[in-house]
């Protein structure tokens, strides 16, 4: 029976996170192994794929409007992430979505206008997807992927007790855990860390954070399927999430009014 050796499994687990740890804005140590340039070079490449083959918004005041508010949002940033080639491609599709890709890259899809409403609940969106960007997310879930089937062994092993056969025996428990234990509650907790930086962007950008619990009132009216429950879905559920925004209005309200003192009050018209 062939035995592997616990203190080489600690010793291997203990290297890795040595390796690169870094903390996001709200303070959470966060792993990230990937190169933020390679990243960035992804991004801009995927950027001019979809800008190729998207049907992208041409009406110039949609444009303008939405690019004032991802304006406002990138103003408000350290100038490490405030300098980095931000870009805005606004698809002319129904979804009701927006999402980033690494190096800044923004994709609006025009079905998100028809739920927020104003200014003020675009900025949320937008804050949103600025904060992934300035939390490595993208770099941190890029190194989560690299090192799960590297984590599911070691975590097999470990239950295993060391020992090859066992170890056999216990990789699919662990992949389970994988699935269910890490993979998802991760996801989650970036959604929700972007949620409260994004909130944070935009107060201080004089939006009216106020105005993102609006917006999630009406993603939930919008929604067109039943919901997916909470603990299997990637993302927190409209309502925690409006929860989450509520909890922290007192803090972001304090910014807001100091932007509002400091004459920072975006006036985006589409």
């Amino acid at each position: 029976m062939k035995f592997i050796s616990k203190q080489l499994i600690l010793l291997i687990v203990v290297s890795v996170a040595a390796v690169s740890c870094s903390t996001t804005p709200t303070g959470r140590a966060q792993l990230t192994l990937k190169s933020d340039a390679a990243l960035a070079q992804e991004g801009t490449r995927q950027m001019a794929i979809i800008r190729s083959n998207s049907p992208l918004v041409q009406d110039r005041a949609t444009i303008d409007y939405v690019a004032c508010v991802t304006n406002a949002i990138v103003g408000t940033l350290e100038s490490k992430d405030a300098s980095m080639y931000w870009e805005l491609a606004i698809v002319n599709q129904p979804d009701v979505n927006a999402f980033v890709m690494p190096g800044g890259k923004i994709v609006v899809k025009s079905g998100i206008l028809t739920v927020a409403q104003n200014q003020h609940q675009l900025a949320a969106v937008l804050g949103h997807e600025v904060a992934h960007v300035t939390a490595r997310h993208a770099n941190e879930r890029a190194t989560r992927g690299e090192l799960t089937s590297y984590g599911v062994e070691v975590l097999a092993l470990i239950l295993g007790g060391g020992y090859y056969t066992q170890t056999q025996g216990a990789y699919g428990a662990a992949t389970a855990l994988n699935t269910l234990g890490i993979m998802n509650p991760f996801s989650r907790m970036q959604e929700s860390e972007a949620d409260v930086i994004g909130l944070r962007y935009m107060a201080m950008a004089g939006f009216d954070p106020r105005e993102s619990v609006k917006l999630w009132q009406n993603m939930n009216k919008s929604a067109e399927t039943a919901k997916v429950p909470e603990f299997m879905s990637t993302h927190p559920s409209g309502d925690a999430r409006i929860e989450l925004m509520v909890e922290n209005l007192p803090e972001m309200l304090s910014l807001y009014n100091e932007a509002q003192a400091q004459g920072r009050s975006p006036d985006c018209q589409r």
